[in-house]
């Protein structure tokens, strides 16, 4: 039971990624499926930055004297933040495409879209 809960990180993950995921299957709104893709996707920023602790880790900064230090990878973390940055740009991208989607239909329901576009 102790191991379970001392991995309370990956317990996040699973209940962000699959509230992100429930959002973006059950909701035929756009803006709350780009809403659950956010939250899908800081799940797995949540995941990789979690992968690259160490415990006992220190900076990968080289001290003289210290022969047993053991690192953290700062590798996850720096991409993790190129990722942060394309996140938010692929989101400002669909939401520009909601604004015209709305503009061109008079909505941003999923289903009323279809439905129009049938019709023609």
């Amino acid at each position: 039971m102790n191991d379970l809960l001392g991995l309370y990180s990956y317990w996040i993950v699973i209940v962000l990624m699959m509230a992100g995921f429930y959002v973006v299957i059950s909701s035929s709104n756009l803006i709350k499926k780009i809403a659950g893709l956010n939250i899908f996707q800081t799940s797995v920023f949540i995941l990789y930055i979690s992968m690259g602790k160490v415990d006992g880790g220190t900076a990968p900064i080289v001290v003289e004297g210290s022969s047993n230090a053991i690192y953290s990878n700062p590798l996850p973390h720096v991409l993790i933040l190129t990722a942060i940055v394309v996140g938010v740009a692929t989101t400002a991208l669909a939401l520009a495409l909601v604004v015209r989607i709305k503009e061109a239909y008079g909505t941003v329901d999923e289903e009323a879209i279809s439905e129009s576009d049938n019709e023609l």
